[in-house]
């Protein structure tokens, strides 16, 4: 006689503490985004990074941003497989700004290395969980009736 109901595969631990990272990533995205929006309406800087008196890369950089970070964080925040790829998209704008172009947006080492962190501890959870599905499925071949 076979068991009708449906059974739902436990989520690992691994897989909990991915989702747990994300959503700490997801905040630290909304408040980058929120540290945009603040640059472009005046309300940082006293004034003086608002919209209309950045230089042209500036404004490019940070209206590009400041939607970019946003919608990262709530595609990270919902667990969906498109919030890491936007969070790629606006962390390569933030290595990009502040690697290769120094002398328009300044040096902020901080942040490449936070970036490289995050990408980094991505790529290894993403192993890790990927080593372990791998695994379960040999053993449940191995002791299916």
């Amino acid at each position: 006689m076979s068991d009708d109901s449906v059974h739902v595969p436990k989520i690992s631990l691994t897989e909990r503490l991915f989702a747990v990272f994300l959503r700490l990533v997801a905040i630290s995205c909304f408040w980058f985004g929120l540290n945009y929006w603040a640059l472009l309406i005046g309300y940082s800087f006293n004034g003086s990074g608002r919209f209309d008196l950045l230089v042209i890369p500036w404004r490019v950089a940070a209206v590009t941003l400041a939607v970019t970070y946003p919608v990262a964080a709530l595609g990270l925040w919902l667990l969906v497989s498109w919030g890491p790829v936007i969070w790629v998209v606006a962390a390569s704008a933030e290595i990009v700004m502040f690697g290769f172009y120094p002398a328009i947006f300044g040096q902020k080492p901080l942040i490449l290395i936070l970036h490289g962190l995050v990408a980094v501890t991505f790529v290894l959870f993403r192993a890790v969980i990927t080593f372990e599905r791998i695994r379960h499925s040999r053993t449940a071949r191995f002791h299916s009736p």
